[in-house]
């Protein structure tokens, strides 16, 4: 009997001991191989960020395995982050692939948003296409939610010559954006071992599976993002460039 239960705790601790090597495993750093082929299935991992991060130190995010970084731009239609443009610059001479996004205010004009986001994200080609992250509605906003929304997304494509990535969460997204299944999808959803679509998509694109991960070259936490698909794949979805007429 006292072997028995000797051999018990043992496998117990064991198994503990397991469970927190695979929860190490699953920090941004060890997510992707840094040799990994162009069209290998290693995940294609990435951050985004604002000035909330403070001085970021891309080389080191770069060799800790991170592929991509969004960074903030804009939100509604005054706001400019203040470390943008220096995140972008330094990320790209890094090696990072960098996108932009802007978060939507949903009292604000869009047309307007759009020209605050587009005289700040000056994107190339090789950047991701621009984003906006919606996720909150103001007092009835909801009324004309839909055809803000549609214009704003029509003038990004239109100024980028690319599908814009919408970003939400899954309730938002459930009660608000259905109508939306054609863009890409940036979806926030967290402590589960994969994302639920909302109603209206077939798929996602990428996946902000934690607020809280550890990357090196960043003093605090960050978001954590994961690319649905290939190193081929994610480079397909680039912005190209624009056929001269």
């Amino acid at each position: 009997m006292t072997e028995g239960v000797a051999y018990f705790r043992s496998a117990v601790a064991g198994l503990f001991i397991l469970a927190g090597l695979l929860l190490a495993s699953c920090t941004p750093e060890n997510l992707v191989s840094k040799d990994a082929a162009p069209d290998s299935d290693h995940p294609v991992v990435g951050i985004d960020v604002s000035k909330y991060q403070r001085v970021v130190d891309f080389e080191k995010v770069k060799a800790a395995g991170i592929s991509y970084v969004f960074v903030r731009a804009t939100e509604g239609i005054t706001y400019q982050d203040a470390d943008f443009e220096s995140n972008y610059r330094q990320a790209r001479l890094a090696g990072l692939v960098v996108g932009a996004y802007h978060f939507y205010e949903t009292n604000d004009e869009p047309g307007e948003q759009l020209e605050n986001f587009t005289s700040v994200a000056q994107l190339k080609p090789g950047d991701l296409p621009p984003v906006i992250d919606i996720e909150k509605l103001h007092h009835q906003d909801d009324l004309d939610l839909v055809e803000s929304l549609k214009t704003f997304l029509r003038g990004l494509e239109i100024h980028y010559g690319v599908k814009p990535i919408v970003y939400s969460g899954l309730n938002f997204a459930n009660r608000y954006m259905t109508g939306f299944g054609d863009y890409p999808l940036w979806l926030a959803e967290y402590e589960v071992a994969e994302p639920t679509l909302p109603h209206g998509w077939t798929d996602w694109t990428f996946w902000q599976w934690s607020q809280t991960a550890k990357v090196a070259g960043i003093s605090g936490k960050v978001d954590a993002d994961r690319y649905n698909g290939t190193a081929l794949g994610f480079r397909k979805l680039l912005i190209k460039d624009r056929p001269i007429d």
